[in-house]
């Protein structure tokens, strides 16, 4: 069929053409963005799961829907090794200067920018890689301590200001939120914390791996009472069958039950790979509707292409001995698995590979479900692993 009206869009963060099975968790988000929006009590919200499952295609999804309706906001991706204030500066930056162009709203925004003058000047002697725009001098006293939890709380309230004159609510999405060191956590949530007493119209919507819901109650006790921490996994069959089934429908193109079960059975509903089978499986079908001989032949090339992309990408940052220890825990499964049976394939002593185990973690390769256990934070690594790394002589 003619590739150029292949409807799936496999790719990290693209869109899919349906955004199958959100339904629920946008309306929610949604919700809490309007009331905050009317001073009301908002909870912000933490997208948490594994690679692959569309929490970057979703965080961008709802800030769109948030854009449309004339909320403000502002977006992060929150790499490793960058700091907190580093991040957030430029953008708030950003919206404060928005906000400035509203008449009602100007006065707020302009003392917005001097809090934001004073919090760069005092922190970029802590954060070296902070650099911002400086639009107005700042102003003597206020967030310009050098202290990030006192002059973040001040930043974010003038914002918080700003955006109630205006009329509206400003939302801060930030995507690989685990990523971003636990004391500058706990110093966000601090001021989030801050922004509702003071029933400010500022909510964040966080994306991260698993393990951010337990480093965001590490970092700060109260976290779970300030948070919703919705889980985004696989999707149902339902909607697993309309991710695949409506884009092809919208180019007039059937598949049948059993090419469609075929695609089930090897994506297991995590959407990064329905996009996959679904783009591949286009491209090896001859005409439509698409059968098992077509699905089979794209499994192939799916494979082969997830292989070289996205699981590769991951793999690469490996050292010697990560790569050993995730191929123990891929002889054992899908996982998770306990850290003393992960041991005793390598073999080592559970005491010798925490290092390791850590490591893998602070990579964001695995995540501990419950204490002693380890899990892939990317789905069907373990069948990767035993691709990439074959036979007995990893041992």
């Amino acid at each position: 069929m003619d590739p150029i009206r292949n409807p799936f869009a496999p790719g990290a963060g693209t869109p899919p053409p349906e955004l199958a099975g959100r339904d629920e968790l946008r309306a929610t988000l949604r919700t809490a963005l309007e009331r905050a929006r009317i001073g009301r009590p908002a909870k912000s919200a933490m997208l948490v799961g594994l690679r692959g499952v569309g929490k970057t295609v979703l965080l961008d999804r709802v800030r769109e829907n948030a854009e449309g309706v004339g909320i403000h906001t502002i977006r992060i991706e929150a790499p490793e090794g960058r700091s907190l204030p580093a991040l957030l500066a430029p953008q708030l930056r950003q919206a404060l200067l928005r906000l400035s162009q509203i008449e009602k709203a100007k006065e707020f925004a302009v003392r917005g920018l001097r809090a934001l003058a004073g919090f760069a000047s005092k922190l970029k002697l802590t954060y070296a890689d902070i650099e911002v725009g400086l639009d107005y001098e700042p102003e003597p006293g206020l967030a310009d301590n050098g202290d990030l939890e006192h002059d973040l709380q001040a930043l974010i309230e003038q914002v918080g200001l700003a955006a109630k004159a205006a009329g509206t609510a400003l939302a801060i999405f930030i995507d690989e939120l685990q990523y971003v060191e636990e004391p500058q956590l706990a110093v966000l949530i601090t001021a989030m914390h801050r922004t509702e007493q003071r029933r400010l119209p500022v909510v964040l919507v966080g994306a991260g791996l698993p393990q951010l819901r337990g480093q965001m109650g590490n970092a700060k006790s109260y976290a779970e009472r300030l948070f919703d921490f919705p889980t985004i996994g696989a999707l149902p069959p339902t909607a697993a069958r309309d991710a695949i089934e409506k884009p092809l429908w919208s180019e007039n193109v059937t598949i049948t039950p059993e090419a469609m079960n075929l695609i089930m059975e090897a994506t297991q509903g995590h959407p990064y790979f329905l996009q996959e089978w679904g783009s591949h499986s286009w491209l090896a079908a001859m005409q439509s509707p698409i059968t098992p001989d077509a699905v089979e032949k794209a499994s192939i090339t799916a494979i082969a292409a997830l292989d070289e992309s996205f699981f590769r990408v991951r793999f690469d940052r490996l050292t010697p001995k990560e790569k050993k220890y995730l191929r123990a825990m891929a002889e054992l499964g899908a996982g998770p698995h306990r850290s003393g049976d992960i041991a005793d394939i390598f073999p080592a002593s559970v005491s010798s590979l925490a290092p390791t185990r850590s490591s893998l973690i602070g990579k964001g390769m695995v995540w501990s479900p419950n204490h002693g256990d380890t899990a892939f934070t990317v789905p069907l690594f373990d069948e990767f692993m035993k691709r990439i790394v074959p036979g007995d002589d990893w041992r």
